[in-house]
């Protein structure tokens, strides 16, 4: 008989795996914040020149791809978080689109993934 869910002990290893990379995930946003915040504190007030030099455009550049990037951050930080109520719900594993287990190499690679890889390229 086909395995249709993963037993408690192999949960367990994905939810490790889940926790680590939840912690280290929440620690770069934190840092990324603090860069946006203090970025902000400590930027030359525009009032003060009426030209406009390249550091202008650069810090405009790098603070819009902070912003994109701590969004992205906070989108996976999302997705852990809901893998970690599928493996309480114990339904952790179970590709929603084909009901089928997503192979465990995979899970390691992208522990908050949804689907087998199969279903995704399908999409």
């Amino acid at each position: 008989m086909e395995k249709t869910r993963y037993n408690d002990e192999e949960l367990l290893e994905f939810k490790e795996i889940i926790l680590k990379k939840l912690d280290s995930a929440r620690e770069e946003f934190t840092t990324l914040q603090k860069s946006l915040r203090d970025g902000n504190e400590n930027g030359t007030d525009s009032t003060n020149n009426n030209y406009l030099t390249l550091d202008d455009g650069a810090d405009t550049f790098e603070k819009e791809n902070l912003t994109q990037l701590a969004g992205r951050l906070m989108k996976f930080i999302q997705n852990l978080e809901a893998a970690l109520v599928r493996i309480e719900n114990k339904t952790y594993g179970i590709c929603k689109t084909t009901g089928q287990l997503i192979p465990k190499e995979r899970l390691r690679a992208v522990p908050h993934t949804t689907q087998t890889i199969e279903a995704k390229l399908n999409k």
